[in-house]
């Protein structure tokens, strides 16, 4: 039995629907790329592109098979290569080869609807006041974060009191299984842990998994947090043979989730 199960045919009509509605929305952000790209900005390439939050980070080689990047990109670049492809594949979306790298204080910020951040105990996120303020804007204007690959008690302690400097009142809670987040395209009703490479053999899972998230005053999930979770390991090894073939079945579920939620919501 599946992990995750696909859409039954009475979504299909949902799912064409929203793929519609996104390649609509994404087409007025393209436009927006369009008038920055003849003042200097980055010509886009297709209707979506991922965009990774480049923060300031302290020590470390970050990565594996051969590649040693700061800890925001600790996944990068084989995640990228397997996941855009898959999202294209299972959408309608025309989706970008690669990922763009954004820091918070670039206007660029705003172009992207979805923010991926990774690592952000090991890399000791630590935004400024201004940058903090920045998120917040884009946030609160329709931005999407998502937080993956972070683990156990320290590292929750160190994302908490972050994101409370960036969203101050708004809580922290468990997302429920029917948040238009976990229905979207796939229905994920069974959240089973997705294991970091490094947890298949030397290094076991720091505490169970959760999937967290903050949402805004009129209940649009704005922040999507991957609590021991390590969905970025999963598209990183989708080539590899000794990571499983389920989990990254499920971790590229979530993440096509992930993307047309912050296409549509």
């Amino acid at each position: 039995m599946p992990l995750a199960r696909r859409i039954t045919p009475s979504r299909r009509c949902l799912r064409a629907a929203l793929a519609w509605l996104a390649a609509g929305l994404v087409a007025g952000a393209v436009s927006s790329q369009d008038r920055r790209a003849a003042a200097g900005g980055d010509m886009p390439e297709a209707e979506f592109h991922m965009a990774r939050l480049a923060y300031n980070t302290r020590g470390g080689c970050a990565g594996s098979r051969g590649w040693c990047n700061d800890w925001w990109a600790i996944d990068y670049p084989l995640a990228e290569i397997h996941i855009l492809p898959a999202i294209e594949r299972m959408t309608r979306i025309e989706v970008s080869e690669d990922s763009r790298h954004v820091q918070l204080g670039e206007e660029r910020l705003f172009d992207y609807p979805w923010l991926f951040m990774q690592q952000v105990g090991r890399g000791g996120w630590q935004p400024t006041a201004r940058e903090a303020e920045r998120l917040r804007e884009y946030l609160l204007r329709g931005g999407f974060l998502v937080v993956d690959d972070f683990h156990g008690e320290y590292e929750w302690q160190v994302f908490q009191s972050t994101i409370r400097a960036v969203l101050p009142g708004r809580p922290i809670v468990d997302i429920p299984d029917d948040d238009m987040l976990m229905n979207i395209l796939f229905s994920l009703d069974n959240r089973t842990q997705i294991p970091g490479e490094r947890h298949l053999g030397w290094q076991r899972m720091e505490g169970p998994p959760h999937w967290r998230g903050i949402y805004d005053e009129r209940g649009n999930l704005i922040v999507a947090i991957n609590h021991n979770i390590d969905m970025g390991d999963a598209w990183e090894h989708a080539d590899d043979p000794r990571y499983p073939a389920p989990m990254t079945a499920t971790a590229y579920r979530f993440g096509v989730n992930y993307v047309i939620y912050a296409m549509t919501h």
